[in-house]
């Protein structure tokens, strides 16, 4: 199969997973599907190990066979096994950070849609990626824009602007907010995602997160990168260069598209089934200003990216455990961001931290936050 590039898929049936593996589908003969990783969904994985014949699986249900051919490893070895020359890193929360690292140590290149992993460790995995000379590509639609932005270019931006639809409270009165439902909150109005990135989209949490791997992936100072809201979700980042001009990706909110460009990277394909933007079909293009009142997690999820050391681990740990327990219906949607500063904020910080002690803080907060659920 000379020229065919052979990856994992780590998530393979989450949302990002399934829609990597439409890409696939759409250009036959260009890959092969060496790995599958998925969590606990073994009847969506057997229909995928039925399809693609990955010689690598991986799941949480070990006692449990999904395939008598595949062989079942960790995400780790998975994602540093020699057959792999690609590492797609779909999973969700934290999950993805030891896989990805794993990857780069083996100079596999990185499609990674996990926020995590720059969130918690970004200075740690794009070091070791310069090291190895392993190229990180962006799975993110906001991510992709600002990549796609940047080719061509000689100078370096002087800002970057990710969009946000603002979710779908957007516009509900202050005092309601406390009493929205995770049924009502796991209504996107723009994207279809997983239940983590769709509170989080609610929230913004997710949007600060961005600008935390942002930073990481572009090298852009703290005070260069803004969150503007924009219902529509065509527009899905803008960067603006020292002569005060600013170029944008418009796209329909589709991430098959900016799954594609990472996948295809330099090629720029047809696939004839993926949508295309018509803009009759566009009355208007619109643009707010973030209202931190209405989305404290945005400026908690930001200021810990920039105190750094293990804050940034405390919070996607926190973040995933108050979500958890707003989709139980513990907690209220307005508590998340309460939970999460808490924790921030009894967390004894590590500067510089090795991978162990990140870990560490990972592990502490979701105690801390598990721990104050029961409570």
């Amino acid at each position: 199969m000379d020229g065919v590039r052979r990856l994992a898929v780590l998530g393979s049936t989450g949302s990002i997973g399934r829609q990597t593996l439409e890409v696939i589908r759409a250009f036959p003969g260009r890959f092969q599907v060496i790995g599958l990783g998925a969590g606990r969904n073994l009847a969506l994985l057997a229909e995928q190990i039925e399809e693609f014949h990955p010689k690598l699986v991986s799941h949480l249900l070990s006692a449990h066979s999904v395939s008598q051919d595949a062989e079942l490893l960790s995400l780790e070895q998975m994602a540093s096994h020699p057959e792999v020359d690609l590492v797609v890193v779909a999973t969700p929360g934290g999950i993805g950070l030891l896989p990805t690292l794993a990857a780069i140590e083996t100079k596999k290149e990185i499609l990674l849609a996990d926020k995590a992993v720059l969130v918690m460790a970004g200075e740690m995995a794009m070091t070791l990626a310069k090291q190895k000379e392993v190229r990180i590509l962006p799975l993110d639609s906001e991510h992709s824009a600002i990549w796609q932005c940047l080719e061509g270019e000689s100078q370096e931006p002087s800002r970057l602007i990710l969009t946000a639809s603002g979710g779908p409270f957007r516009n509900l009165p202050l005092d309601e907010l406390a009493q929205v439902t995770p049924e009502e909150a796991l209504k996107h109005p723009v994207w279809k995602m997983g239940p983590l990135v769709t509170i989080d989209s609610a929230t913004l949490m997710n949007k600060g997160m961005e600008v935390i791997e942002a930073h990481w992936l572009f090298g852009m100072p703290w005070e260069n990168i803004e969150v503007i809201i924009h219902p529509e979700g065509i527009i899905h980042s803008l960067v603006e260069f020292p002569d005060g001009q600013i170029k944008a990706v418009l796209s329909p909110p589709d991430m098959r598209l900016p799954i594609q460009y990472a996948l295809l990277y330099p090629d720029r394909l047809t696939a004839e089934k993926f949508p295309r933007l018509d803009f009759r079909d566009i009355n208007c293009l619109s643009f707010e200003m973030t209202d931190t009142q209405r989305f404290p997690c945005l400026e908690i999820a930001v200021e810990a990216g920039r105190m750094g050391g293990t804050y940034p681990a405390v919070l996607c740990a926190a973040d995933e455990m108050a979500v958890e327990l707003f989709l139980s219906h513990h907690i209220g949607l307005l508590d998340i961001a309460q939970v999460v500063k808490l924790t921030l904020e009894h967390h004894q910080p590590q500067n510089n931290p090795e991978l162990g002690e990140i870990m560490e803080a990972y592990t502490w907060a979701k105690e801390y936050v598990q721990n104050w659920g029961l409570r």
